[in-house]
């Protein structure tokens, strides 16, 4: 559905300038001959720029892609690289063959998708086939390089896999066949060091090791072609502390040894599909005891169940937001689907070899054969998935980007549900709520359905004189390591210990919750000491009002024990102030979060009906922990990702500001009186001004104003102040309603050290001598945190022209090697002073979370004079316009980017659960549980790996760029 079908028209016209006259008879022709040919491509011109331009570099792809069938178009041009590969002389020939049939074949896969030509299998299979070929192709030049460098001695030179050794295993969607259209292939390179034909004296493990190295960058480097793959080895076993290529005994001792039920899961998929098949083959017959066990004893089950929470961890909500999901991960995504399937192959499927099927579809089909779900199921869940795998689809065509969330704001997801070929906005949100509530609806239904509760199948007693040994029987099997200790935890509750549970009403309602309660603390791998922090909550509670909301909602029970366990942070903020927990049983608590017309509405209710001004106070700071309750909720139970949270508690700060400048301002004027032409603002700067706040995020604010140059200054009121003295003192009083404690504690911490001069300087200052001092006495340091300086409220008049001022002292040209050395002055002061080597300080780390926005404020202060459209106070945003301007190259972009994104997405999971730095040794299970999840790991060591190799990637950047910029 096309929004302006003439602009896509003059679109194409501009890409087919290159095309010769004969070419564009034929593709006239062939548009004639087929006008929904037509209107497919020009959808393309509106919708998918990386479509666009992939035409646009040779609009002969596009007459192909419409004059021969798709499947038979990309089998052709699979077997053409294949063999420009194998007459490939060096490295940039493979690599220039395997781009150029990747980005027709996307092209191909594309219209055919858009154009309803192909089945989703069969879209997700010629996928499949361009990846296998890219691989397989990459590894058979490596393996007769390395022949032909005398390492190896092919069986069969001609097809060089076979017998060399090394099998490389296709895992996920891409083991499954149905990779996505912008996926990551996940990889595990195996080697049989018994079958390895190396020459004399050669090593197979460094051999191979180092042949995969360069299989990842054959794919993965961007050329003037593009790329062909992303490619990830992190699925192999540790990847933390082994090779990229490891030997089938080591994998396989290592399964043996500690293989968790997320691996088991993960091998579903598993497919040989390059090198040494028989090798493969082999390693994954070996292996198959490990994922298909013929009876799942009882802690499996519970794992099944554990994995499961992790993505699903708090359950009740129906409404699902539109903008901004993630149709992969969101709620009622394809991952639930996936999930649905893969839990009940993990328990059927070592009994049972037809439900092990690696393919989705199949497997739902399986399941009905075999009567473990109904065809109403199956036919509820297949369809939808084809429609999610669509959207996700057409989310990737159109900057060929690995993403799965649809746009945020109403104006692009309008564009997109064009086209998606919907007529707006609202009749594709339909069509995906349906959607997504269906498959929601079954996952819950699986769930609830499940009769494995390891409470159910033992005795839970604690009397009050001597532990049960029944009791400590169950406990045991519910992995608590010291049951006689737990019982003892849970006795001194019943007795009464705690303040809270000096009641026998109190100690009823706990008492049936226990059960429920040991249960769930027992999921997150470390059972004990969750206990203990749950003990700690229960001490802090200051009384009974909690527990008669947790006996009556049982969801609660679970979402607090998974909060205490993850997050001690925020349990200790639930136990003190229990009356915050009632917003978690609103039923839209699930909704979408507030936006700021809501909260500004929701706030003016509750402060315009407050009697005085302490009480308004204390509703400010009542209204502010709620809202970072329920935002740090969503994060621990997987309903808002991190890496949205900091443009939430942003949006609280900004809504209270508001509210409360203006009431401070008024009621300051009622006392003073008023300037002629008086006008402040507030600017917000650091990570308040760059929405990226955290729960314990201080408030680094600078307040300027200004008044009618030829008034004398002096206020009207009954105690008039002098123009400086009157806008310090109100100052004085903005911060003191912020910072000051009441009765309901402290709303913010003010730091008002980056106004000019520092401590040294007036707490509110003119924009006139702001203007003055930031163009000519401001320190490099000070343009830096300049560049996050954001107006939060002021008149509109005034806060335009504050803004203005912002972006002429930024845009004032500079000298790129002193602005490059005093950065690097300052990035070795700061590592003097707080030290750079642990990796888990994600700010001050090597690498780590300073190194991304001192670099991202450097390209603002060079380059805003030329290309003033880098000006933004957000990094991630700075790094995507300077690699859209080409400021930095596509790797250094990409890695930044992402690097930006995981140290942001980690710090508000840890500000959020602790208040000491972070130690892995220290750290509980659920916590490290949670900080995978947020740096979407599929554990807490493949996480810390992926941490350190993310540090060193930027730490070189950072090293590169700002000293070859400092000469």
């Amino acid at each position: 559905m096309l929004i302006d079908a003439s602009a896509a028209a003059v679109r194409l016209e501009q890409v087919l300038e290159r095309l010769d006259a004969p070419g564009r008879a034929r593709l006239d022709a062939l548009l004639a001959d087929a006008p929904v040919a037509r209107t497919v491509v020009l959808g393309v011109m509106e919708g998918a720029p990386f479509l666009t331009d992939v035409i646009r570099r040779d609009p002969l792809r596009l007459i192909r892609a419409l004059e021969t069938p798709p499947l038979l178009h990309v089998e052709g041009l699979a077997a053409a690289a294949r063999a420009a590969v194998k007459a490939a002389r060096d490295e940039s020939d493979v690599m220039a063959a395997l781009r150029r049939m990747r980005s027709e074949a996307a092209l191909v896969i594309a219209l055919a998708d858009i154009g309803g030509v192909l089945g989703l299998m069969e879209i997700t299979g010629a996928l499949t086939l361009v990846a296998d070929t890219a691989v397989a192709g990459a590894l058979d030049f490596l393996l007769r390089e390395a022949a032909a460098s005398g390492k190896l001695i092919l069986p069969d030179p001609e097809t060089p896999g076979t017998g060399c050794g090394l099998a490389v295993i296709a895992m996920g969607k891409h083991g499954a066949r149905e990779l996505n259209y912008s996926s990551d292939v996940d990889l595990i390179l195996v080697y049989d060091r018994e079958v390895a034909p190396v020459a004399e004296g050669v090593e197979p493990g460094p051999l191979y090791v180092r042949m995969a190295k360069s299989l990842v960058r054959l794919l993965q480097e961007r050329t003037e072609d593009g790329y062909v793959l992303r490619v990830d080895l992190r699925l192999r076993p540790d990847p933390g502390s082994t090779q990229a290529a490891l030997s089938t005994a080591a994998a396989l001792a290592y399964y043996e040894r500690e293989g968790a039920t997320w691996e088991r899961a993960a091998y579903i998929k598993a497919r040989p599909m390059a090198g040494d098949i028989a090798v493969g083959r082999e390693y994954l017959s070996d292996l198959a005891p490990f994922i298909w066990r013929r009876v799942l004893d009882y802690q499996a089950i519970s794992d099944v169940h554990a994995m499961k929470r992790e993505i699903h961890a708090f359950r009740g909500h129906e409404v699902v937001a539109v903008e901004g999901h993630n149709v992969k991960l969101g709620r009622g995504g394809i991952r639930e689907v996936e999930f649905f399937v893969q839990t009940q192959q993990l328990i059927a499927g070592g009994r049972d070899r037809d439900l092990r099927s690696p393919r989705t579809l199949e497997a739902l089909g399986a399941l009905v054969e075999h009567r473990w779900i109904a065809a109403e199921v199956r036919d509820d869940l297949a369809e939808a998935y084809d429609f999610l795998r669509r959207v996700e689809h057409r989310l990737q065509m159109v900057a060929d980007a690995q993403t799965h969330t649809l746009p945020e704001e109403r104006a692009p997801l309008e564009a997109f549900a064009r086209f998606m070929g919907y007529a707006d906005r609202d009749g594709f949100a339909a069509a995906l709520v349906e959607r997504l509530q269906r498959v929601q609806g079954h996952y819950a239904h699986l769930f609830e359905d499940s009769t494995t509760h390891p409470c159910l199948q033992g005795e839970l007693n604690f009397p009050p004189d001597a532990d049960d040994k029944p009791t400590l029987g169950t406990l045991s099997r519910l992995g608590y390591r010291e049951p006689v200790a737990a019982s003892r935890t849970v006795r001194g509750w019943l007795s009464g210990e705690p303040r809270a549970l000096r009641t026998e009403v109190a100690r009823d309602h706990l008492i049936k919750i226990v059960p429920l309660m040991l249960e769930q603390l027992s999921h997150g791998g470390d059972p004990d000491g969750a206990l203990g922090a749950m003990d700690a909550f229960l001490r802090d509670l200051p009384g009974p009002h909690l527990l008669a909301a947790l006996e009556h909602n049982p969801d609660l029970v679970r979402l607090i024990a998974t909060i205490v366990a993850a997050a001690p942070r925020l349990g200790e903020t639930l136990a003190r102030r229990p009356s915050l927990a009632d917003a978690l049983l609103d039923p839209a608590f699930f909704d979408t979060l507030p936006d700021e017309a809501n909260l500004t509405q929701r706030l003016n209710d509750l402060l315009d009906a407050a009697p005085d001004d302490e009480e308004r106070f204390d509703r400010a700071r009542r209204f502010r922990q709620e809202q970072h309750v329920l935002i740090g909720v969503r994060i621990v139970s997987g309903t808002l990702p991190a890496a949205r949270a900091g443009e939430a508690y942003a949006r609280v700060a900004e809504v209270i500001i508001r509210a409360l400048h203006a009431r401070v301002w008024a009621r300051f004027k009622e006392n003073h009186g008023s300037i002629p032409g008086a006008e402040t603002a507030v600017l917000f700067m650091g990570k308040l001004g760059s929405r990226e706040m955290t729960a314990g995020s201080d408030l680094d604010l600078i307040l300027l104003y200004d008044y009618d140059r030829e008034a004398d200054g002096m206020s009207d009121g009954e105690r008039p102040l002098q123009g400086a003295h009157y806008f310090a003192r109100f100052t004085q009083r903005l911060v003191t309603a912020l910072t000051s404690l009441t009765n309901a504690g402290k709303l913010y911490d003010v730091d008002l050290r980056l106004r000019p001069s520092g401590r040294a300087g007036p707490v509110a200052t003119r924009l006139g001598s702001f203007a003055n001092y930031q163009r000519t006495e401001a320190w490099t340091w000070e343009h830096m945190a300049l560049t996050r300086a954001r107006v939060i409220t002021a008149s509109a008049d005034f806060g335009l022209t504050v803004q203005q001022v912002i972006l002429e002292v930024l845009a004032n040209p500079r000298d790129p090697r002193r602005i490059a050395g005093d950065i690097l002055d300052m990035r070795r002061a700061i590592a003097a002073e707080k030290g750079e080597d642990d990796r888990w300080n994600l700010k001050h780390a090597a690498g780590g979370q300073v190194d991304v926005e001192f670099l991202a404020q450097f390209l603002v202060l060079v380059h805003a004079a030329g290309h003033p459209e880098i000006v933004d106070t957000a990094t991630a945003r700075i790094l995507s316009v300077a690699g859209a301007l080409e400021l930095l190259s596509p790797e250094d972009c990409a890695q930044l980017s992402a690097a930006c994104k995981l140290y942001q997405d980690l710090t508000q999971v840890l500000r959020l659960a602790i208040d000491r730095p972070f130690v892995p040794a220290e750290g509980s299970q659920a916590l490290k549980a949670l900080l995978a999840r947020a740096g979407e790991m599929p554990d807490f060591t493949t996480l810390d790996a992926h941490l350190a190799d993310t540090q060193a990637r930027v730490r070189a950047i950072f090293e590169r760029i700002l000293e070859s910029a400092a000469g």
